[in-house]
């Protein structure tokens, strides 16, 4: 599990591309002080494992569902990439849960500076969009951010320079694709919602259950 608070801006040395997957090498001097064989980092939001560790540098293994889930397919040598390991178990919980398993793109439509912040709209798919709410969390590449806008076609963040700094949020243009990951606990509370077992007389819950049962 991560947290959405970006760690270090690592760069793409090489990547090896096969058939329908790639192997991504990344640099940072950062994080690579405190990382093992088979840990589990963030890379622009995804969560992948890594395979080989050097002083300076990781590599993981990127298959094809992950290729066709996100924008790591348009990474390049030279690209910088956002950082983050695994959230330690007596660690700081400064962002939201953030599981590294994308739920899919966006596409930056809008960067407008507003005094000292700057907001990005982002266009994406309305099975995306109905589980992000005004005030929620969103995770943007990996990087935890607060929904300050939505309707039915898009949503928008306001980004501090911090953010900016230390992300690479700052690299962006319009046009560019980003990696999404709703807040999953939404994602769970509508599964159980819905949820109807084919072993009991369990029908789920509506508002028809709520209201015989006192809730409303």
């Amino acid at each position: 599990m991560f947290t959405g608070i970006i760690e270090d801006i690592g760069t793409v040395k090489a990547i090896q591309r096969g058939a329908k997957s790639v192997v991504l090498i990344i640099q940072s001097d950062k994080i690579m002080k405190d990382v093992s064989l088979g840990d589990s980092i963030a890379v622009n939001g995804v969560c992948l494992t890594a395979t080989s560790i050097g002083k300076d540098f990781f590599t993981a293994d990127v298959m094809p569902e992950t290729m066709n889930r996100s924008s790591l397919g348009n990474l390049k040598a030279g690209s910088p990439v956002n950082l983050e390991r695994a959230m330690p178990a007596d660690g700081r919980f400064g962002g939201h849960i953030v599981s590294g398993h994308i739920d899919g793109t966006g596409i930056i439509s809008g960067i407008d500076k507003d005094d000292n912040a700057v907001w990005y709209t982002v266009k994406t798919d309305k099975d995306i969009l109905k589980y992000i709410v005004e005030k929620g969390s969103i995770a943007i590449d990996g990087i935890s951010l607060t929904v300050a806008y939505v309707d039915d076609n898009e949503f928008k963040v306001s980004i501090i320079p911090h953010t900016l700094k230390q992300t690479i949020l700052g690299f962006k243009k319009l046009g560019d694709k980003v990696n999404l990951e709703n807040d999953i606990i939404g994602k769970y509370v509508e599964r159980l919602l819905s949820f109807k077992s084919e072993k009991s007389k369990d029908k789920g819950i509506d508002m028809n259950t709520l209201l015989e049962n006192g809730f409303i």
